[in-house]
């Protein structure tokens, strides 16, 4: 391992890479370059690579910016397959850095070298002993690996794993990814049988798709924990539907997330919480948790923590209880939380343990110890980890400071993972068992419908051509017919007697909707009247929509006014899709009015979606027990809605030229209702905007 750059100031980065790589006992050959230096810590240190004859397998870069590209040739000269390039100074400065940055991955391309950086820590590699890294801190060996896109948070993780003496296999600082980013390192750390565990700090994701394909893989093997931070607006320009405002790219990143089995952390703690259960404790089989505890204030506060991270506190069953009464003094509390009371010895909590462990009614237990006179939180540790068995998670909530602080790092060492407070143990808890029902889901089967695309194609084609980006609702519709959705009849009218001819065509009542790709919210402009029953009427809301709008938006494009038939009444959704720049199609299902203007209930799921995952979306608003007859509604038939989004699925994944498409509203009835498109709109993307 080259280290080009090592310096014999210990101030100097290169100096803490020889350091770190000595200290921690790294076993290969480190060979120094420095011009300057004939000796560093006791290494020979060579003039150039040149100079040093030898076959290199890893070169690390901490020249300055300027020198970086003569010391990328050196290296490869000298036989280096890889490189990692600590120097900064690159993207992160500007346009003339980024420039530099990507001659100097063109060129590791052309001399068929794998680059990491620039601007990054480095790597650690605990099994191999090998520091190459400027951060002092070793952390012990351990089943825990990171991908840091942070190379400060890097050395901040691993000076307080150090000191937790948390166990950690791999970590990758991936700075700037000129070359290899967050997918290589998951797909290397998947492949790793030392890695238990893959936590990940990320502010970007490179490769949206690609990613999603490998952390599935990952997660179908070893859990995958990522904090996702830096996030920001989807898309420079503004969406032009409710579906495009409504999905931010942080909705597009927790969509894809739980798509592919990634455990999202919400915060710097959460990340190691989660990531420390993980690497020391089974899955749990459900979500039944039982606490002990020998205080009934942090009982309660473990038992609302549950309750708000959807865990269940079931009581043992009654022949737990009766084998707890024979021990446990009359004071104490059998259901859950188990109340051991303040005076208990560690036998007392161990006995209740074993008990719990043992019931089949509870998947998980969390022990809650606050350090009063009789608990002897040291040996309490010891026979707590000692009477596990390993078969169902335990975490553990040892309250305090000083007098617990022995036992706390007693249980790091005895693979128990212990947390400072109960709310923070139910969150890893949860995590675990989020993934289990990932980890047990069904296969993914998409189901294809038949459509006639041909009918699509003609409409599209005619507006690309054009330059018509905005599809009204004329169009729109006739592109949802051709996937089969329910369009009731009704033409575009240009002129009132149009109106009319059309309305005497297909009957009364009708809806008269004014046509304009620049009006989206036509009742705001008296754009639509409802309930026309005659021809007289027609050509009154005719003549006077017209006015109204040329009053209210004088500079819109008008088309003229959609003559339609009134459909049933029924329960009002919407259904929609944009298109992520990262992660491609985004549907999105919400109850209409006011539930999505104000209250913005709405989920979003990445296409193309399952019929399951389509009942996932309706199950996912606050507002579903509306769809279902709650408080005296009228169910509604869940099934078609859920097929609907199946076949906007399949529309989104067929057509890329679509970016945005909002069905509002849908009209939803009971079983045997057909549901209908009411009103419809669609965004095309220019062919340069296309993935």
């Amino acid at each position: 391992m080259a280290v080009l750059g090592a310096s014999r100031k210990p101030s100097k980065v290169g100096y803490a890479f020889v350091a770190n790589l000595l200290k921690s006992e790294f076993k290969g050959t480190i060979v120094p370059v420095n011009p300057e230096a004939r000796e560093i810590l006791g290494l020979k240190c060579y003039r150039s690579l040149e100079e040093f004859g030898g076959k290199i397998d890893l070169s690390i870069i901490v020249v300055p910016p300027r020198f970086v590209k003569d010391a990328v040739q050196a290296s490869a000269n000298a036989g280096a397959k890889q490189v990692i390039i600590i120097t900064a100074g690159f993207k992160e400065v500007g346009a003339e850095g980024a420039q530099e940055e990507a001659e100097i991955a063109q060129l590791c391309r052309s001399l068929g070298m794998r680059l990491m950086g620039p601007n990054c820590l480095g790597v650690l590699n605990t099994q191999h002993q090998m520091n190459a890294t400027f951060a002092p801190a070793l952390p012990p060996r351990g089943g825990i690996s990171l991908i840091s896109q942070s190379g400060a948070l890097c050395v901040a993780i691993l000076d307080w794993a150090s000191k937790q003496k948390l166990g950690m296999g791999k970590v990758f600082s991936i700075g700037n990814k000129a070359d290899l980013n967050e997918a290589d390192f998951l797909q290397a750390l998947t492949e790793d049988q030392e890695t238990a565990v893959v936590a990940c700090y990320l502010e970007s994701i490179t490769e949206g798709n690609r990613f999603l394909r490998i952390a599935e893989e990952a997660a179908s093997l070893k859990p995958v924990v990522v904090l996702k931070v830096g996030v920001t607006s989807a898309g420079a320009k503004a969406a032009s539907s409710h579906t495009g405002s409504l999905a931010g790219a942080d909705i597009a990143y927790g969509a894809a997330f739980r798509r592919s089995g990634i455990i999202r952390a919400e915060n710097f703690e959460a990340l190691f919480d989660y990531a420390l259960a993980f690497a020391t404790q089974p899955l749990p089989q459900g979500n039944r948790v039982a606490v002990i505890t020998n205080a009934g204030g942090p009982g309660i506060m473990a038992a609302d923590s549950a309750e708000m991270c959807g865990l269940k506190m079931v009581s043992p069953s009654e022949a737990t209880k009766a084998k707890l009464q024979e021990f446990l003094p009359a004071a104490a509390s059998f259901n859950n939380p188990i109340d051991v009371l303040g005076d208990a010895e560690p036998d007392r909590y161990v006995k209740s343990f074993e008990l719990a462990q043992a019931d089949e009614n509870i998947d998980a237990i969390v022990v809650v110890v606050t350090p009063q006179n009789m608990t002897a939180p040291l040996q309490l540790a010891e026979q707590l980890a000692a009477s596990h068995q390993g078969k169902k998670p335990l975490l553990t909530t040892f309250m305090g400071g000083n007098d617990v602080e022995l036992a706390k790092e007693r249980l790091m060492a005895l693979g128990i993972p212990n947390y400072p407070s109960p709310d923070r143990a139910m969150g890893a808890l949860r995590a675990m068992c989020d993934y289990n029902a990932w980890r047990r889901r069904p296969p993914r089967i998409v189901t294809r419908f038949p459509v006639n695309r041909r009918r699509v194609d003609r409409v599209l084609q005619m507006h690309l051509r054009t330059g018509q980006f905005q599809m009204g609702e004329v169009e729109a519709k006739e592109v949802l017919r051709a996937y089969n959705f329910n369009v009731l009849d009704g033409n575009l009218a240009r002129t009132a007697d149009e109106a009319v001819e059309i309305a005497e065509r297909i009957g009364y009542p009708l809806v008269l909707k004014i046509s304009s790709p620049d009006i989206i919210h036509k009742s705001d402009f008296g754009g639509v009247r409802l309930n026309l029953v005659n021809a007289e009427q027609v050509r009154d809301a005719f003549d006077l929509m017209m006015l109204r709008i040329q009053g209210h938006a004088p500079t819109a494009c008008i088309r003229g006014a959609f003559v339609e038939r009134m459909g049933q009444r029924g329960r009002e959704v919407i259904l929609g899709m944009t298109r992520d720049p990262q992660f491609g199609p985004m549907l999105m299902f919400g109850l209409g009015g006011i539930f999505v203007e104000v209250m913005k209930d709405v989920t979003f799921h990445l296409a193309p979606i399952t019929a399951e995952e389509a009942m996932q979306m309706l199950k996912g608003t606050r507002s579903y027990a509306l769809l279902e007859g709650a408080r005296g509604q009228a169910p509604v038939d869940l099934l078609a809605v859920a097929g609907a989004l199946q076949r906007i699925s399949q529309l989104a994944t067929d057509y890329e030229e679509i970016s945005e498409l909002d069905i509002n509203p849908f009209i939803v009835g009971p079983v045997g209702m057909q549901p209908y498109v009411a009103d419809a709109r669609m965004t095309l993307a220019a062919a340069g905007e296309m993935k």
